[in-house]
Order: C-alpha cells, then structure tokens, then sequence
C-alpha cells in the first residue's frame, strides 16, 4: 500500500493533467443534475472540482510536476552521481576575460523538476586554476557525499575564474588590472540564472574560496551584499594584495597617490566593514591552525566582520597554508551554506 502511494505521489501532475482533471469534473458536476443531485455523485463532483482547481492552480502559477515535489520530496528514484561540466561565461558586462568554469551538478539536477536549487561561487587561490578545486580540493565528492544524505539534493557548484590566468592576479577587484569583481558580481550571476536551473533569490546564493579565492569572497560579500549574502572565507587575506601596499595601490590604479589610495579603500573588505554594517549577511571564516601568515589576517577580518554586524563565526583546522586545510574546510560547512541558502532547515 506504501509503496503504491509512493508511486501516485510522483504520477505527472502537469502537462495534460489539469485538463483531463477540469473534464472531470464538469462531467461530474453534469452527472450529479441528471442523477437529481445524489449525495455520492455530489461528493465525487466536489472533489473532482476542487481537484481540477488545485491543477489549475498549479499549472498556471505553482508549477510542481508531482504531488512529491509539492510537498518537498525528491523524485523516487535519483542518479548515483553528479555531473561536472566545464563551461565559457563571457564577461558581458566586465569585460573580463576570464578561463572557462567548472559547474558542479548534483544528483537531483538532472531529474525534471520544479525547484531551483541555490547555488554556491567557489573560487581558487592565486595562482591557480578552477580545476584545482576539483582535483585537490575533492568537490565533487564532498558535494556527492553531502547529496547522498539530503535526498539527492545540493547546491550547484560554479567554480569561476577569478583571475583571468594562472598567474595572473587582479587582486579581485575592478581596476586597471581588469574588472574581476564585476565579473563575479554581475557577470557570472547573470550567466548562472539564464542558463542553469537555479534560484535567482539572492537568499540562495553564497561565495566562498581559499587564500586569493577567500579574499576574494569576503570582498564580494562586503560589495555586493545583495548579491551574495553568504560567504565562506578559507585562508584569506584581509586585504587585496600584490607585494606592499603601495605597490598594490599602483598595480590597480596607475601610482600610489592618496587619490589612488582612496580609491583602494573603498574596496578594501575591513575598510568597508569599518564604515558599513552588515546585518543581513553571514560569514564563515576558516584558518590553519598552523598557518603563521593567513591566520591572523583570517582573525582580523572576523573580527572586524563581527563588529559590522555580521552572523559571522570561525574555526580553525589542523594544518598549514595548503589544500590539507582548504578541502576538509568546504566539508565542515557545507552543511551551514546549505541551511543559509535555504536547502535545509
């Protein structure tokens, strides 16, 4: 009987459904006055009609395909793994030239339904390539091991290119260095919702990253907090850099001038987090315990985020400046970023 109910449950409720539901009942309601309004053919044309308005309903403004995934449940039956793909998202705005990206999509991905899945940016360290995070940072498994315990279900992964080239280092910003933080911001976003199957309430989406990568995010969420509410800092610096600071100012805008100056603190994460508040984004900040130069720079830019108003926390993991820390970072809060991006409850 379980198991019959189970099938009914994941029987098409779209398509030519509502129609065939709607003829029903107006043959019930027909039968109910020619059989003189019989108390059994009068309940069976209330419920055909109250089931043919529910399939309106959702044909016309709700959209499920199934009674399941009405109510919350995955398909009766999922692929075993997920699904890497690599693909080119244009700087359209930015002007970015950026490497192509790898999307991680997960079991339920692939199976027709309704529900957009929130979607988690990831980025690399500098230098370093998107697949770095497939390889030695072990995506896809811990993205598989965490979909096999939530019903197949997990946030599609994009690993974007944040630098442009394996050496290169725009020190994530826009800047005469190239425009990579429009590209992030405004760019990949853009591309993510108009051609995978994601949400597009800001809600569902969080940024995150290591060393360069984790900077980065924090710099993100700091600038476009309506963007990407939700970040995850692995080993980040608290500040963009290239060499001193003067040197950096001048790399991105042509001399280190107090003009100029002014100009890097503006995108500066704990400059701005000085003179903003923050109290609808959350943060989770992640160092090596090890990790004599990232740590600090890792504490003081919690600390200052906890200041701004973020529901900001830390943690701190065996190991150095290295994947031995970055890859068991993403598997100890990917149960966190999906609660924040309204996966789980």
């Amino acid at each position: 009987m379980h198991g019959a109910l189970v099938d009914l449950a994941h029987v098409r409720i779209d398509g030519w459904a509502p129609l065939m539901l709607t003829i029903a009942a107006v043959v019930a309601i027909v039968s109910w006055i020619v059989c003189r309004r019989r108390r059994v053919v009068g309940v069976v044309a209330v419920a055909m009609t109250i089931a043919a308005c529910v399939a309106q309903l959702n044909a016309n403004v709700l959209g499920y395909p199934t009674a399941a995934a009405a109510l919350g449940h995955p398909p009766a039956t999922l692929p075993a793994a997920e699904k890497v793909i690599e693909a080119d998202i244009p700087g359209v705005v930015s002007g970015f030239r950026a490497r192509p990206a790898s999307i991680y999509l997960p079991p339920a991905y692939s199976v027709d339904t309704h529900a957009p899945l929130p979607v988690l940016v990831l980025l690399t360290g500098q230098p370093g390539h998107v697949v770095d995070w497939l390889q030695g940072g072990h995506l896809a498994r811990t993205m598989d091991t965490y979909a096999a315990a939530h019903d197949g279900l997990a946030p599609v992964v994009v690993v974007a290119d944040g630098l442009g080239d394996t050496e290169a280092n725009p020190m994530c910003m826009d800047s005469d260095l190239g425009n990579a933080f429009t590209y992030l911001s405004v760019d990949v976003p853009a591309w993510a919702k108009s051609h995978l199957q994601v949400s597009e309430d800001p809600h569902s989406w969080a940024i995150g990253g290591y060393s360069y990568g984790g900077t980065c995010a924090l710099q993100a969420a700091v600038l476009a907090p309506t963007v990407y509410p939700t970040f995850l800092d692995i080993s980040g610096e608290d500040e963009p850099r290239r060499g001193t600071r003067a040197e950096s100012v001048t790399a991105a805008f042509g001399d280190d001038s107090e003009a100029s100056e002014k100009r890097f603190d503006a995108v500066a994460p704990l400059e701005v987090m000085a003179k903003r508040e923050f109290p609808s984004t959350a943060g989770a900040f992640l160092a090596g315990s090890e990790d004599g130069e990232f740590r600090p720079q890792v504490l003081r830019a919690y600390d200052r985020a906890v200041a701004s108003g973020m529901d900001a926390h830390y943690r701190e993991l065996p190991g150095g400046h290295s994947m031995d820390v970055w890859a068991p970072a993403l598997e100890v809060e990917v149960d966190w970023l999906s609660s924040r991006m309204g996966l789980t409850d």
